[in-house]
């Protein structure tokens, strides 16, 4: 026999669920089915490593998560206004620098824009001394880097030859001035001494005397400023600069110099002030190459994916491409950051961080930045040998 006994409730709290569950943990975009981990992985493979989406999700099959196209590009135009404030403060960190080096490359925008015959634009670079900032522009014109410096700036801009820098409103009025790239003048001799077998040894006086001159200004920065070493390399490189002025006064003087010669002295002549403004300020670089550098992994992002497939798919790109190589001068590991950055949108219900400024390499204490690179309690080399 069973006997059933019931039990009556002797308190006067609320009736309790049937089942307690933990609550789920806020999500970057609220209601989507994906986590945060997703986005920065699918983030990172695009826009860190240059990766075509397609190939991406193809991947990702491959591993048994079948995720739609069109639902990660809805994704992904949600989450490009949450990273606008990131991209403003690097624009404005930006122009606290004291010298600036620019560069612009093709980056097609797929979409017909009025006034605008095809899909080409340009993806232009800014970089200063510890942010990195991305522009695109539907033109190559002057009027970008002249509206995206403030008028009355006043600095170094490392370019390389082009004219638009040269249109622009600051540098005319002469608040900024345009330092020009030795790298890009060497080229000019190694044409004439490829292109003319019988300039092949003129050619080849003027990369010696160019090779010199980096290596005099090497050995100038390898000493602080102020010191009797210093001086002495400083001294040196003047010399050198002086005896290659006045190398190229004498050919430019001789009426039996080929044109082919006498067009790269004519140049190497009117940018000479550029040229030299590093002899003066040991911080201007003497080339345009990190720059180079620096736009060459959006570069290949272009040859992979070709550009961008809307405006706000290509707002996103330029403000990952500035974030990412932001957190690459301050050796931050751009996963771990992404993943902070985030977690900090997702707690706020989707929506941009309160304090967006606390997440900026710049405002970071020594503690944050060691565990944002990945440094703390990791083995010396002492201690894994």
């Amino acid at each position: 026999m069973v006997r059933r006994k019931r039990y009556r409730r002797t308190c006067d709290c609320p009736t309790p669920p049937r089942t307690v569950t933990a609550p789920l943990p806020p999500k970057l975009l609220p209601k989507s089915i994906y986590g945060t981990s997703l986005w920065i992985h699918l983030l990172l493979e695009k826009f860190h490593l240059q990766r075509p989406m397609h190939r991406t999700l193809e991947q990702l099959r491959l591993l048994e998560a079948d995720l739609a196209a069109g639902t990660i590009t809805d994704g992904l135009q949600r989450i490009e206004p949450l990273l606008a404030p990131i991209y403003d403060a690097i624009r404005a960190r930006h122009m606290e620098s004291a010298y600036f080096q620019a560069d612009e490359t093709r980056w097609k925008v797929f979409v017909d824009k009025a006034g605008k015959t095809g899909h080409l634009w340009w993806l232009w670079l800014f970089a200063g001394e510890d942010s990195v900032v991305y522009v695109l522009d539907s033109t190559r014109s002057h009027d970008v880097p002249e509206s995206h410096f403030p008028d009355d700036l006043q600095g170094v801009l490392m370019v390389d030859r082009y004219s638009a820098y040269k249109a622009m409103r600051q540098v005319k009025e002469g608040t900024l001035l345009l330092a020009f790239c030795w790298a890009h003048v060497r080229r000019d001799f190694v044409r004439v001494g490829k292109g003319y077998p019988e300039l092949t040894a003129w050619a080849l006086t003027w990369l010696r005397q160019i090779r010199e001159l980096y290596c005099l200004n090497r050995e100038r920065l390898q000493h602080t400023s102020g010191t009797g070493e210093f001086a002495a390399a400083d001294t040196m490189l003047r010399q050198h600069v002086a005896v290659m002025a006045a190398q190229r006064d004498t050919e430019l003087a001789d009426d039996k110099l080929r044109e082919p010669c006498r067009k790269v002295l004519v140049s190497l002549n009117a940018h000479w002030s550029g040229l030299t403004l590093f002899v003066d300020d040991a911080r201007i670089p003497m080339d345009n190459n990190y720059g180079e550098r620096l736009i060459r992994n959006p570069a290949l992002g272009r040859k992979n994916y070709y550009g961008s497939g809307a405006e706000w798919s290509g707002r996103l790109a330029v403000m990952m491409f500035s974030i990412f190589a932001t957190l690459a001068l301050w050796k931050i590991n751009p996963r771990t950051w992404l993943n902070r950055y985030f977690e900090a949108c997702a707690e706020g219900g989707g929506r941009t961080p309160h304090n967006p400024d606390c997440f900026l390499p710049w405002n970071l204490s020594e503690t944050r930045l060691a565990e944002l690179r990945g440094t703390t309690n990791r083995p010396s080399a002492a201690n894994t040998s």
